[in-house]
Order: structure tokens, then C-alpha cells, then sequence
């Protein structure tokens, strides 16, 4: 964990707020891998945020926070913060990293999901690597703007209407040579739509790349059982509930944070069964482990599962 300072507060856009956090004796931070996300505790809930600033050697974090009426009030309390407050983050996390043997980046964000798209595309012009960038925004509410035009001022084009977006969305979908890489990050119905398109043409599933934050992101999925070894006891998962919510009903204590597979305070061990592990903590390695999972988010890919509960 680490306890950062609020050292300066921009206003991005209405309503995005851009946040500068960096260590109180001003020391460096770890560096992170382009399109990486910092968890933080925002008072009464841990939101996930994308990462703007230099990866390498960074002497400060940057976020931009996009101020939302719904949810569990994270981004509210992050638009109340001034600077000289603290605010405790945890290290950085990639679940979107550029692909480095990429032959040209193809960089598409909607909304407040240019921040992601944005460190990308910071790296890539650090690297020389060849993008280019569609961003659809809302008419006076474009993000960054300016970083945008001037890390890439002959390939980016900005969208205020739908229609103008699908049109060059399927253009240049049908014109990237092969080896192509799509990064895409916004609204879920926008990347669904991207990447829809995408598979028209043909792209293959390896280089289609999406950053989804928050449960909202994740389909119901389908029921399973889930076997309490200790209690003896046998639950059933319905689509749209977690697995977390029934050990709570059924009066199984379980310590949570973010209640969107980012902190990984729900990990649980798994003694049988295969998990659907659809969680942003967990390494690649104790994923393919398949003995413990996030039960806040991750479902089963077999019908039951066995824990020791």
C-alpha cells in the first residue's frame, strides 16, 4: 500500500477532474507498464483508475476521475479532495499492456475511456511506433484533447456524433495492414460495438484488446453450485448474483473492499472444481492454478465448485 498527497487538481473536462498524487518526501514511484491501473480507497469504496502520466521512473501518479450521480460515491469523494490530502493506492496493476511486436496500434476510446488510450499512446511516440487514434466524445466534454493532438497530430480524428464514429470506426477496421493491434476502452455498449465490428472484418481475437472496469462490465453468467466443505452445505449461484453476496446471505463472513475483483480481499481457496476467473488481481499464474478466486466476481466454468467454508 502506499499513502500518497493530492499535489494538484486540474479540470480536464465538466465533470473530469485530473488528479496529481506522489509520495509526501517526493520520492520516486514504481514505474508501470502503458494502459496500468491503480486501485485506490476512495472513502466508502476502492475504484480502479487508469494511469496517465510517464510509466518510467514516475516522481508522481496521474489519474483522471470522471465525476458519476450513480455507484458507491468513489468518484464523488475523489471530486472532494483538495490538495495536501491523503489518499491510499495500491501498487500498479496492467491487465492492457501495448503489444511491443505490434506492426501499428490501433487506439479507440469512448468517453472517459481515453485515459487508458492515452498512456498508450504516450508510449508509442516515446517508441516511434506507428498508431492511430479514434476518439468518440461527447460535444464539449473531449478529454485531454490537447495531449491527444500533440502525441498524434496527423493520425487522430475526434467524433461528436455516433454516426460520424461507425463510419470511420468500419473504415479504418478495413484498412489496417496485418499486424495490426486494437486497444479499445469506454462504455461497455461502445467497446461491444467496436469489437463486434472488429470480428466482421476478420480481426482475430488476439489482437483485439479491451480495458472493462467495474462488475457492470461482467455478463450474469450461467448458475453453479458451490459445496460448503466446512459448513456441509450446499449453494447455488444464480446469473446476476456473486458468489459473495450468497456466503453473506447464508451468513458467511467474508473480508471485501472493491466488490469488482480489483483488491483481492474476497480470495478464497477453491478445493474442487474449476473457477471462471474473471477478476483484475489475481497473476496469469494463480489463475491457471485454479485454487482460490475472487468470489466478488468469479463464477465456475464446471458445475460445482468446493470450498473450504
Amino acid at each position: 500500500m502506499l499513502q500518497l498527497v493530492v499535489t494538484e487538481i486540474t479540470e480536464a473536462s465538466p465533470q473530469v477532474r485530473t488528479l496529481t498524487l506522489a509520495r509526501p518526501d517526493r520520492a520516486s514511484l514504481p514505474s508501470f507498464t502503458p494502459g496500468s491501473h491503480l486501485v485506490l480507497e476512495c472513502g466508502p469504496s476502492v475504484n480502479a483508475y487508469s494511469l496517465l502520466g510517464d510509466s518510467r521512473m514516475p516522481s508522481a501518479y496521474t489519474i483522471s476521475v470522471l465525476k458519476l450521480g450513480a455507484g458507491r460515491g468513489g468518484s464523488r469523494w475523489l471530486h472532494e479532495r483538495s490538495p495536501g490530502d491523503m489518499v491510499t493506492v495500491r501498487p500498479p496493476r496492467s491487465m492492457f499492456p501495448p503489444m511491443q511486436k505490434a506492426r501499428k496500434h490501433l487506439l479507440i476510446a469512448g468517453g472517459i475511456g481515453v485515459t487508458p488510450i492515452l498512456s498508450h499512446l504516450r508510449a508509442a511516440a516515446r517508441w516511434g511506433h506507428q498508431t492511430e487514434v479514434l476518439y468518440s466524445h461527447r460535444p464539449g466534454h473531449g478529454t485531454h484533447l490537447d495531449e491527444l493532438r500533440q502525441l498524434a497530430p496527423e493520425s487522430l480524428r475526434c467524433f461528436t456524433r455516433r454516426s460520424e464514429f461507425h463510419a470511420a470506426l468500419q473504415e479504418s477496421l478495413g484498412r489496417q495492414p496485418i499486424g495490426t493491434h486494437l486497444y479499445c476502452c469506454g462504455p461497455e455498449s461502445f467497446m461491444d460495438t467496436v469489437c463486434r465490428s472488429a470480428e466482421e472484418f476478420g480481426w482475430p481475437e488476439g489482437r483485439i484488446h479491451t480495458e472493462r472496469f467495474g462488475a457492470d462490465a461482467l455478463d450474469p453468467g450461467a448458475p453453479f453450485e458451490v459445496v460448503l466443505r466446512d459448513s456441509q452445505r450446499t449453494v447455488t449461484v444464480e446469473p446476476g448474483r456473486s458468489l459473495l453476496e450468497v456466503l453473506e446471505e447464508t451468513g458467511i463472513s467474508v473480508p471485501n473492499l472493491c466488490r469488482q475483483g480489483f483488491c483481492g480481499e474476497c480470495r478464497i481457496p477453491v478445493t474442487a472444481g474449476t473457477p471462471l476467473h474473471r477478476d483484475h488481481y489475481l497473476e496469469d499464474q494463480e489463475k491457471a492454478a485454479d485454487d482460490s478466486l475472487m468470489c466478488c466476481v468469479s463464477r465456475a466454468q464446471t458445475d460445482s465448485l468446493e470450498v473450504p467454508l
